[in-house]
């Protein structure tokens, strides 16, 4: 019996999405069982013959096998096959937050999720939160398993880092791209704050893509704002290892891995306090209503005022990254076993 990966999503850029699937669903990651991975040339006629065609005729000439599908839903074709599917999924904002999307993805994504949601009876999940969200969304008989991807030093950060004079900027780093979903206008805004409360200079610092929406326009014409644009990991590393903090302002995510990541630094963390950043994050994050500046600078310059060291803030973000990977190494297991048995229903059917 053989799991067939989709990654015609691949190859494009080193987001989230693309990171989790190759350090989840790799064959190395899925041992001992059987995975083969169906990939695409560079280009969107490529990718649609692939998934429109090439793929669904694939499934039906190997009969006893599974499809797991971690970052296009699966082609209509596919709809008569649902025993055979199992859908990854990473958020449901293209569902709950239609006016935040570009028009590829309100009027294209956001209708073939929504139709896979219904027709798919097998999920994994990037967290619980994304688990409980996504329950409304499908049939009732659809079984879902969280399936936590590990979080690795990618960018090769160190809390070793220097420490700065009292008189150099503070500087509040993001990660992400520009988009309004983000919400980086408010990390914007509540840097201002902390800046006039502590009476010496805060920057906020973003590194991620352009994106749509205008975000990037917007940004820029904000006083000590600088944006980086995409990084390769070595200069992402070195800007990484700048920043004081890292803030998360975004309206809504299913994971959020840079924040994780961003703990190898030692950094603190500052979030939304919503349900996936607590679950992300847990006693080792700063939490915030980011649509209430003056109480989110409030927080933040009693943090920053008071604190005389890094070493508290590192000790929680090892501990955190931990914790994460002990949850993520216990739902690998869970989620082969899942494979497992559906693959055993799929070859006795």
């Amino acid at each position: 019996m053989t799991i067939f990966i989709d990654k015609t999503h691949m190859g494009r850029r080193a987001s989230g999405i693309e990171r989790v699937t190759e350090a989840l669903l790799s064959p190395e990651a899925l041992l001992p069982l059987r995975v083969s991975s169906e990939r695409a040339s560079r280009g969107r006629l490529s990718i649609l013959m692939k998934q429109a065609i090439a793929m669904p005729l694939k499934a039906v000439v190997t009969p006893g096998s599974v499809w797991l599908f971690p970052g296009f839903p699966p082609s209509p074709a596919f709809g008569f096959l649902s025993h055979r599917i199992v859908l990854y999924v990473h958020d449901v904002f293209v569902l709950t937050r239609p006016h935040e999307l570009n028009a590829a993805a309100r009027f294209w994504s956001a209708p073939n999720f929504a139709r896979a949601l219904k027709k798919t009876r097998y999920f994994l999940t990037n967290s619980a939160t994304t688990k409980t969200e996504l329950r409304p969304f499908v049939r009732g008989d659809a079984e879902i398993l969280t399936f936590r991807p590990a979080v690795e030093n990618v960018f090769d950060l160190s809390p070793d880092r220097r420490t700065k004079p009292l008189g150099d900027p503070l500087i509040l780093g993001a990660i992400g791209t520009l988009e309004p979903r983000k919400n980086f206008l408010a990390a914007a805004k509540i840097s201002q704050a902390l800046q006039a409360k502590l009476g010496r200079p805060v920057e906020l610092h973003i590194i991620g893509r352009d994106g749509w929406g205008g975000e990037w326009q917007r940004l820029a014409r904000e006083p000590g704002v600088s944006l980086h644009g995409f990084l390769a990991d070595d200069k992402a590393r070195r800007t990484i290892q700048t920043f004081d903090a890292l803030i998360c302002t975004s309206y809504a995510e299913g994971l959020c891995l840079p924040l994780l990541e961003a703990q190898y630094a030692g950094l603190p963390v500052i979030a939304p306090d919503q349900p996936v950043f607590r679950e992300v994050l847990d006693r080792s994050g700063l939490f915030i209503d980011p649509a209430n500046t003056r109480a989110a600078a409030d927080l933040l310059y009693a943090v920053f005022e008071s604190r005389k060291s890094s070493s508290h803030e590192s000790a929680l973000a090892t501990a955190n990254i931990a914790r994460w990977n002990t949850l993520a190494a216990q739902d690998r297991e869970h989620a082969i076993a899942f494979l497992t048995r559906i693959s055993a229903e799929v070859m006795a059917a």
